[in-house]
């Protein structure tokens, strides 16, 4: 059984909004007229997306921690309430079976919240040998994204009397409706992730996007989202996960707790290095036959010339394709000439392509 549409997509549909699916039951708008402008809009002012297919399950109990340092793989005794983390799930064999954040809502009570609805399957898996609390919450919340330069003048615009630092949340009102309202986002830019009750969702949005506007605020959808993440060098699930990846070669290690309490890690201090994610940019004559491969080849173990291309799309901001993809890692270095396709070729590039310090995001919010 599907399960329960996110709220604002009935919203959308009626609209006449391209509505993409994103898994099973689960849809997108692809873009609001214009997906280039959506793009610049977010880079130069603000972009309002919708995220609500956002799976979200709460951990609550003597055993909650316990279980999020078998199920995940960052050390979380040292999280306070209010503070989230960037984590990665793995399998047993220490592939990466999804990325998530963990949030921590209070003594023994905290989020789990990843890109796919059915991931509760695995969680429960897990979950059966703590004694805990498991709650689905996935469709309970619209969550609606905030992102760009202008996002927090706009929030305080709103009505918040207090935003949260960096990967950080608070519990709060816009226009008066009560909402959870994280600092995060998948753009790269300073941006905020908005939890609201599904109920409040449409109207929350349509308040946002009129508050907006003299601020040069854009609705945007996932066809925008998904450049920006390139650039901003983030993976996405049904690309650079299609295939197995372990966390080193997706350039994520720096998530892996020494403590090695989390599920997969004996076999993956086993397994070797066999690819390495990195940035491609394919040569001027082939960035539209790159542009074409949708979906991108599927991932395989890279031989030395040969990338292998999970992600490609038209920046706006750099003016050509941009790519994701796995390369051998004595190919890994900038600069490094690959094939990407049959007749097609490129080069290698640092990953992220934009803001690489990744100050951005980090930045004060004026």
């Amino acid at each position: 059984m599907n399960p329960p549409e996110p709220p604002l997509t009935a919203s959308f549909r009626a609209r006449g909004l391209p509505l993409d699916p994103i898994g099973p039951g689960l849809w997108v708008p692809r873009h609001f007229g214009n997906p280039p402008v959506e793009q610049r809009t977010t880079r130069t002012a603000a972009g309002l997306y919708d995220f609500s297919f956002m799976a979200c399950f709460e951990a609550r109990g003597a055993q909650a921690l316990s279980f999020l340092h078998r199920l995940q793989t960052r050390d979380l005794e040292g999280l306070a309430p209010g503070r989230l983390v960037y984590t990665l799930l793995l399998r047993e064999d220490g592939s990466v079976f999804i990325d998530a954040t963990v949030w921590r809502l209070g003594q023994a009570c905290y989020w789990l919240v990843t890109g796919r609805r059915a991931d509760i399957a695995h969680v429960r898996r897990v979950a059966a040998d703590f004694d805990l609390e498991l709650q689905d919450r996935s469709g309970r919340d619209a969550v609606i994204a905030l992102q760009g330069p202008a996002s927090a003048a706009l929030l305080r615009r709103c009505g918040v009397s207090a935003l949260p630092g960096y990967f950080a949340f608070l519990d709060t009102r816009l226009f008066g409706v009560p909402c959870r309202v994280a600092r995060m986002g998948y753009t790269g830019e300073l941006g905020y992730e908005i939890f609201v009750a599904a109920a409040a969702g449409e109207q929350l949005w349509e308040a946002l996007k009129v508050a907006g506007e003299p601020m040069g605020l854009a609705e945007c959808g996932f066809a925008a989202a998904d450049t920006l993440r390139v650039e901003a060098g983030f993976i996405l699930f049904t690309r650079e996960l299609a295939d197995p990846a372990t966390p080193p070669e997706l350039g994520l290690g720096r998530l892996l707790s020494a403590r090695q309490r989390y599920l997969g890690a004996a076999a993956l201090a086993r397994r070797p290095v066999q690819k390495t994610l990195v940035g491609l940019v394919p040569e001027a004559r082939f960035q539209e036959e790159v542009r074409a491969l949708d979906p991108p080849l599927r991932p395989q173990v890279p031989v030395p010339g040969r990338a292998v291309l999970t992600s490609a799309a038209s920046s706006a901001l750099f003016g050509r394709t941009l790519g994701m993809g796995f390369v051998h890692p004595e190919d890994r270095y900038s600069g490094t000439r690959v094939r990407l396709g049959a007749r097609l070729t490129g080069r290698v590039a640092r990953l992220p392509f934009y803001d690489p310090m990744k100050r951005l995001p980090r930045s004060p919010a004026g």
